[in-house]
């Protein structure tokens, strides 16, 4: 089902990028934007499907995974509430790569390819930002792709934790069960994990919930475990 919705709009009115815009496109954007609607472990955009546009989640968590991956869990990318994602989809005319499968009941809103292409080529503020995001995405991909050689769940576990996933909160709206689906691993090694951070002053559970109460030690863990 799809619909705009007002949560959209204001999404939307607070990017960076948006007050540049002449009025004209910014109303172009407000009422050219969409909104979907995923239950938990709905596959939201299938891969091999025709890319529409460019995707933020609204509400909700979603997790980007290759076919390869469906056996065995494990995932490319997870991403919360307030970010975007599918940049390189939409910059390539080419079908998705990847799958985008809701992990808790999700909103997506996509801003289509025709306005994604007009904000890219009369928006300095547009693409200055989709630079930071790309560049973003691209040292995430590197920490899991080393993270995966490394095959330590301690340092999984921390690196999913971490404020490179996570930049917006410490106090995580994230069950044992999605952080292990993001990681690739058990609930219960995840369990496992998470009460050794708990005893080491790292973090703290509150009704499957995590809170990072200490950066700086979080930071030394993964340091710590990336040579274990």
């Amino acid at each position: 089902m799809f619909c705009v919705a007002h949560p959209a709009e204001r999404f939307i009115c607070s990017q960076p990028w948006y007050p540049s815009l002449p009025a004209t496109l910014q109303e172009a954007v407000r009422s050219g934007v969409y909104q979907t609607e995923g239950a938990k472990g709905e596959v939201m955009l299938p891969v091999g499907s025709q890319v529409e546009g460019w995707h933020a989640v609204l509400q909700g968590l979603v997790t980007l995974r290759s076919p390869a991956c469906k056996a065995r869990t494990s995932a490319f990318i997870g991403i919360p509430d307030g970010e975007w994602f599918g940049e390189g989809s939409a910059l390539k005319a080419e079908a998705r790569k990847y799958e985008v499968v809701a992990l808790r009941p999700t909103s997506l809103l996509c801003l289509p390819l025709p306005l994604f292409h007009t904000l890219r080529d009369t928006s300095l503020a547009f693409n200055q930002f989709l630079v930071q995001h790309m560049n973003l995405r691209l040292g995430q991909a590197m920490a899991i792709i080393e993270a995966g050689r490394i095959r330590s769940p301690e340092h999984r576990v921390a690196l999913y934790l971490s404020r490179l996933f996570w930049r917006s909160t410490r106090r995580l709206n994230l069950t044992q069960e999605e952080l292990g689906q993001l990681a690739g691993l058990s609930r219960q090694t995840v369990n496992r994990v998470l009460q050794a951070l708990e005893a080491a002053g790292i973090v703290t559970l509150d009704f499957g919930r995590v809170a990072i109460v200490d950066d700086e030690a979080l930071n030394a863990h993964l340091a710590a475990t990336a040579l274990a």
